[in-house]
């Protein structure tokens, strides 16, 4: 059974840094795609960052040259390094693995940015 735990959420002041993590189980993580999405109180959920499983990876332009997708198979871990945060990057940020026709999401994590 596949299951995504997501880390590293937190309260950081505008300008500054986190780093998300995500840990999957279940035996498929190295080919699997892997995302982050992300949602923020009365929006609709967006795609921040994907990665693939040879490693290429695609950006919301809202957050390209802040924000660096990166996987570790042998950890079955992706991280999401954040830094020039904004107070816009606030949302609950979530991990995707896809893989084939299969969709998986973990609980979540919060990201807030005080200005």
């Amino acid at each position: 059974q596949v299951r995504l735990v997501e880390s590293g959420g937190g309260l950081v002041q505008a300008g500054g840094s986190l780093r998300l993590s995500c840990a999957a189980s279940g035996g498929i993580f190295s080919r699997s795609n892997m995302g982050w999405h992300r949602q923020a109180p009365g929006k609709q959920r967006e795609l921040v960052a994907t990665i693939t499983t040879g490693s290429s990876t695609n950006y919301a332009d809202s957050v390209k040259g802040r924000f660096t997708i990166s996987r570790d198979n042998a950890k079955n871990t992706v991280y999401l390094q954040m830094s020039s945060l904004k107070p816009e990057d606030t949302a609950v940020y979530y991990c995707n693995l896809v893989y084939g026709w299969r969709d998986y999401w973990g609980q979540g994590t919060q990201v807030t940015v005080s200005s």
